[in-house]
């Protein structure tokens, strides 16, 4: 088993639930600073706004759900774009009536093609010569490498159409799963009797290709280009809030924990039933509940001078889970919950196939150790 498949579900579900965290708190940070600079009935327009953001993205989302209304390339438009037009219609519902006159909290741009900071007339930074001693290191020039490998695994994945290597935003689901598409493909299995048999059946497949990170590219330079950055400038921050909190739903909403919660507060009798090697919820529910502790004390730390040390915490569920985690809950129940991320099966699976190599070895061992010979290779003991 390489390092590379050595990881369950357990880590990524965490990780998004951590980031739909994450998203709606940046949403209410967003609104914190409204109130903080704008009148009460700006602020209250500001939650109007961002909430309507966030309902007119979600329910457009849902376009392909609208059959038979509309063709079907007709509904993939907003279905993909559904947080771009949202964002669009309320960055302009503020220009319209008497809203024109409330007073509004917008993104801060430059007039000109210079960085938005006073401070600075170029876009290059010297980082080098950033004054890092504060921070104690021994070798500063150690920082300025990181930032010199962080922008070229960026360039890298530019070129290369992948999703950039660091960052919030491309691992959101809108991101993840805006070029995948449902194909249909034969499958040929061999049944019981020996006989082949063919069926069709729907899968996932992603549109492999670099047009949406070169475009995704070139609109960033774009809008940091007049007239662009004055379009841009009239983003308001209640948007932001808005979108911040699609995000977070569009991640929360495929995350199994988000379902194994809303077992807990369901009554029993109408919980679904389980395999019948799992005789209650209460040890998924126990599991749940740790999920949801783990990452809500990640989170914490993200808020503290030890946020760096975040992803350490992360990396430490691997050999939690594979080792702990096995003597508090059964298999089965573990078998239910989890799987393996890179790969089909369970953490169990495998060593269910592990226990079923040794049993035979073993008993090998066994006969011809507890046997004696007599001659001609044969051993006394052996079953014939």
């Amino acid at each position: 088993m390489t390092g590379r498949c050595a990881t369950s579900r357990l880590l990524d579900r965490d990780f998004s639930l951590l980031n739909s965290i994450i998203y709606f708190h940046k949403a209410i940070q967003e609104l914190e600073r409204v109130h903080a600079k704008l009148s009460f009935a700006a602020f209250l327009y500001a939650i109007i706004g961002a909430t309507g953001t966030f309902l007119l993205a979600l329910g457009l989302s849902t376009a392909e759900n609208w059959k038979p209304l509309f063709h079907r390339y007709i509904r993939m438009g907003p279905a993909g774009y559904a947080a771009a037009i949202s964002i669009i219609a309320f960055i302009g519902m503020p220009h319209i009536g008497e809203l024109a006159s409330l007073d509004r909290e917008t993104l801060a741009v430059s007039s000109s093609f210079r960085p938005t900071s006073p401070n600075r007339s170029a876009f290059y930074v010297s980082f080098w010569k950033l004054p890092i001693d504060r921070y104690g290191i021994q070798k500063p020039r150690g920082y300025a490498w990181d930032i010199v490998l962080l922008g070229t695994t960026t360039a890298m994945c530019g070129m290369l159409g992948i999703p950039p290597a660091n960052g919030l935003l491309p691992q959101a689901p809108p991101h993840s799963e805006s070029l995948m598409h449902t194909v249909k493909e034969e499958v040929t299995t061999v049944g019981d009797d020996g006989v082949p048999q063919t069926r069709v059946r729907e899968v996932r497949r992603v549109y492999e290709q670099r047009w949406s990170a070169f475009l995704h590219a070139g609109g960033i330079l774009l809008f940091v280009s007049p007239p662009f950055m004055h379009v841009l400038g009239l983003t308001l921050k209640s948007v932001l809030a808005g979108l911040f909190l699609f995000m977070g739903e569009q991640s929360l909403s495929v995350n199994p924990i988000l379902y194994r919660f809303l077992y807990i507060l369901t009554p029993p009798l109408e919980l679904p039933l389980l395999p019948g090697s799992i005789r209650s919820y209460w040890g998924i529910h126990a599991y749940t509940v740790l999920q949801i502790a783990i990452t809500i004390s990640i989170f914490i730390v993200t808020l503290t001078k030890a946020a760096p040390a975040f992803p350490v915490i992360i990396v430490a569920l691997v050999p939690i889970r594979l080792i702990v985690m096995r003597k508090l809950w059964n298999r089965e129940t573990l078998r239910h919950v989890d799987q393996w991320a890179c790969k089909e099966g369970t953490p169990e699976d495998e060593e269910d196939e592990k226990a079923k190599g040794e049993v035979p070895e073993a008993a090998e061992k066994a006969m011809v150790s507890g046997g004696q010979e007599v001659g001609g290779g044969i051993y006394e003991g052996d079953v014939v």
